[in-house]
C-alpha cells in the first residue's frame, strides 16, 4: 500500500524543536515565552499552536530527572558522606535547574515530533 503523502524527517523535526526552532523551516522561533508555543511561525507561517503536547513534556522531564538524580544522590551520600542538610541544599538546586532546562527542551522535541507525524489538535 503506497501513499502519496510526502514523509517528514522526524529526527530533524525533533532536533529543531529541541533548539527552539520551527520544525518546518528551522529558522523561526518555536516559543513565544518560556513554554508558550507561538501561534504561527514568523518565517514560514506554519500553524505551530495546533500541536498540543499536554502533559507529555512534564512526564518525560520527571522521568529523566529522576533517572539522573537518584543515582547521583545515592553515590553522593555514600562516597562523600556530607551533612544531610548540605546534601539536601545542593540536590534541591540541582533538581530545580535541571527540571527547568529539561522541560523546555523536551517540550520543543514533543512539538517537533507531533509536527512530523502530523498529530494536530482536532478539537473536542
Amino acid at each position: 500500500m503506497e501513499t502519496n503523502e510526502p514523509t517528514k524527517n522526524v529526527k530533524q523535526a525533533i532536533g529543531r524543536g529541541v533548539l527552539g526552532r520551527c520544525p518546518n523551516c528551522g529558522t523561526g522561533k518555536l516559543f513565544a515565552g518560556y513554554l508558550a508555543v507561538r501561534d504561527r511561525c514568523e518565517s514560514c507561517d506554519e500553524p505551530l499552536s495546533e500541536y498540543k503536547t499536554a502533559d507529555l513534556p512534564a512526564l518525560f522531564t520527571i522521568l529523566f530527572v529522576g533517572i539522573l538524580l537518584v543515582p547521583t544522590l545515592w553515590v553522593g551520600f555514600a562516597v562523600f558522606r556530607p551533612d544531610p542538610l548540605l546534601l539536601f541544599g545542593y540536590m534541591s538546586v540541582l533538581i530545580i535547574v535541571l527540571t527547568l532546562v529539561m522541560l523546555r527542551l523536551v517540550k520543543g522535541a514533543n512539538v517537533g515530533y507531533f509536527w512530523a507525524i502530523d498529530e494536530r489538535d482536532r478539537g473536542a
